[in-house]
């Protein structure tokens, strides 16, 4: 598993096997969120199993990761965070998909998309949140972010 510490509450990286779970319960992670289209989540073994969120996307220009699964991954990334949990973001190859997520849920918790994106690009040097499909989507999701968690935070 090759993965990244972007913030105290992400990790960014590659899909981890069943042998990594252990090390991602030791780096306090609860929530491992797939964005890979192709590969279900395998199930953690342990009695106080990870949870997981798999939202199926495509990594092409052609094939636009979904907003909506943007905010609800970003949503899910949050409530976890809240709970005192960390949280995984992962694709194929940890450059694209997952990234889009990570910075999803870094705007969802006030980051500018262009702080969220230089971050990510930091510490994590070859992911490529500037490539104009990933990019595209990152700035579409902090423009109905906004929008999105007011609405949602009215909700009793």
């Amino acid at each position: 598993m090759d993965f990244s510490r972007i913030s105290d509450d992400l990790f960014i990286g590659t899909t981890p096997a069943i042998s990594d779970y252990d090390r991602l319960r030791e780096l306090g992670v609860r929530l491992v969120i797939n964005m890979r289209w192709e590969q279900r989540p395998r199930p953690d073994p342990q009695p106080q199993p990870l949870d997981f969120l798999w939202l199926r996307t495509i990594d092409s220009p052609f094939f636009p990761i979904p907003i909506r699964a943007l905010l609800h991954g970003a949503q899910a990334g949050l409530e976890a965070i809240q709970i005192g949990g960390k949280v995984y973001a992962h694709c194929a190859g940890g450059r694209h998909r997952g990234v889009a997520m990570g910075a999803a849920i870094l705007i969802a918790q006030g980051h500018d998309p262009q702080s969220a994106m230089q971050l990510i690009k930091s510490r994590r040097p070859f992911a490529d949140p500037y490539i104009f499909y990933i990019r595209n989507r990152i700035l579409r999701f902090a423009s109905r972010w906004q929008s999105f968690s007011t609405s949602t935070s009215a909700l009793p």
